[in-house]
C-alpha cells in the first residue's frame, strides 16, 4: 500500500473521498498546525474541525465572508465577540454560532483567553492554508 492509501484507510476514507466507517479523534490526538498550534480534530471531505485557543490579546478576525462553506463555532472556554448582522454579540461557554455561505462575520477576544471549536462544512481547504502559514 502507498502512504496515501494507508492514510485514507486510517481516516476511514474510500479512494473517491467518501467515508465508509465512523471517524474519531481521541483526547490528545490531532495534528498541531499554524503559528498558534491549532489542533486538527478532523479533515474529511465534508468537514474540517479544529480546536482553537487564543490569548486575551488576540485582535480577532476582521469581518469577512466565505462563498464555499458554512463556518461554525462552539465556545468551550472564555468569551468571544462574534459579528453577526453588523452587530457584535458577546458569547461565552456553550454558545454555538453557524454562519452560512456569503454572510459577513468576524470574531474577537474579550480580554480573556478563549478556546473554541471551529467547523468548516464542507471542507474548503482552511486546514491546508494553515499548514502553508507554518510549514513543517
Amino acid at each position: 500500500m502507498t502512504p496515501d492509501t494507508v492514510l485514507r484507510a486510517r481516516r476511514g476514507l474510500r479512494n473517491d473521498g467518501s467515508m465508509d466507517e465512523p471517524f474519531f479523534t481521541r483526547p490528545g490526538e490531532g495534528e498541531r498546525i499554524g503559528p498558534r498550534g491549532y489542533r486538527v480534530l478532523a479533515e474529511l471531505p465534508h468537514i474540517e474541525a479544529l480546536d482553537l485557543s487564543f490569548g486575551p490579546d488576540f485582535e480577532g478576525v476582521d469581518p469577512h465572508t466565505h462563498a464555499d462553506h458554512t463556518d461554525s463555532f462552539y465556545v468551550l472556554e472564555g468569551e468571544f465577540e462574534f459579528l453577526q448582522d453588523g452587530n457584535w454579540h458577546r458569547a461565552g461557554p456553550g454558545t454555538f454560532l453557524s454562519v452560512p455561505p456569503n454572510v459577513e462575520h468576524g470574531f474577537r477576544a474579550c480580554g480573556v483567553a478563549v478556546r473554541i471549536l471551529n467547523f468548516h462544512t464542507p471542507n474548503a481547504g482552511f486546514i491546508g492554508r494553515l499548514r502553508g502559514a507554518n510549514p513543517a
